[in-house]
């Protein structure tokens, strides 16, 4: 991508321009937005933020994968979503200037784009559609929270590794010739914390499904292929 003076942008700034909230920014905003953010990587397992802690910028994630977690009293894990490439977190906090709401922890070595709370207020302030952008996002994340607590409560554990298998298909997934391949999938207890069950379920729940031929493992566990779509009879 090249700015309106036809020199090439930074790979940093053709992120923020991907960014959805950021999509209808000028390149003279998104070079703003570069030159005032700063990189920084993680490591697996690293804590980025933490229930509780006050929140003060801005996360964008620039390689890897994190997840959103909220633990119970008994240190159980639930996973209330992953973000990957492209994606961001952290603005209820700098909306509200409440407490973070939950965890976030790298799922693999990460790199984020961090933005402080006075340059995203400026942003918002000088360009409306990125206040709409950011209320559309928590529309749909919103959304997305009641169906996982709906699943929770209505389906059984099929029924929402089903539902899990399907969303990923649905948001990841690539077709090809067999079905609808999931590359670089989670770990089964990824998944377990994700539909509020155990690895072992997880286990036998994926080993059935592939006793059914709904789904194939090609080559690796780290990919699923959806092969028929009757799987859908499980998750909805």
């Amino acid at each position: 991508m090249r700015d309106a003076y036809g020199v090439r942008m930074s790979e940093r700034a053709e992120l923020l321009k991907r960014v959805n909230i950021f999509i209808d920014l000028d390149e003279g905003d998104i070079l703003d937005l570069e030159n005032s953010s700063i990189e920084k990587k993680f490591s697996k397992n690293n804590v980025i933020v933490s229930q509780e802690e006050p929140g003060s910028a801005l996360y964008i994630l620039y390689e890897g994968r994190v997840k959103v977690v909220l633990y119970g009293d008994s240190g159980k894990e639930l996973i209330l979503t992953v973000f990957k490439s492209g994606d961001f977190f952290g603005e209820m906090s700098l909306l509200d200037k409440k407490p973070r709401s939950a965890h976030v922890i790298c799922m693999e070595d990460s790199k984020l784009i961090i933005l402080e709370r006075n340059i995203f207020e400026k942003q918002i302030l000088k360009n409306p559609k990125v206040a709409l952008k950011i209320l559309q996002v928590l529309s749909a994340r919103l959304r997305k929270t009641d169906e996982s607590f709906g699943n929770l409560a209505l389906l059984d554990v099929y029924g929402r590794l089903a539902r899990v298998l399907i969303e990923m298909g649905n948001t990841d997934g690539k077709k090809v010739s067999e079905g609808m391949l999931i590359d670089n999938r989670p770990t089964h207890q990824e998944i377990a914390a994700m539909i509020g069950a155990t690895r072992e379920t997880v286990s036998r729940g994926l080993s059935e499904f592939e006793r059914r031929g709904f789904i194939t493992f090609p080559n690796t566990k780290s990919m699923i292929i959806i092969t028929d779509s009757r799987i859908s009879d499980y998750g909805y």
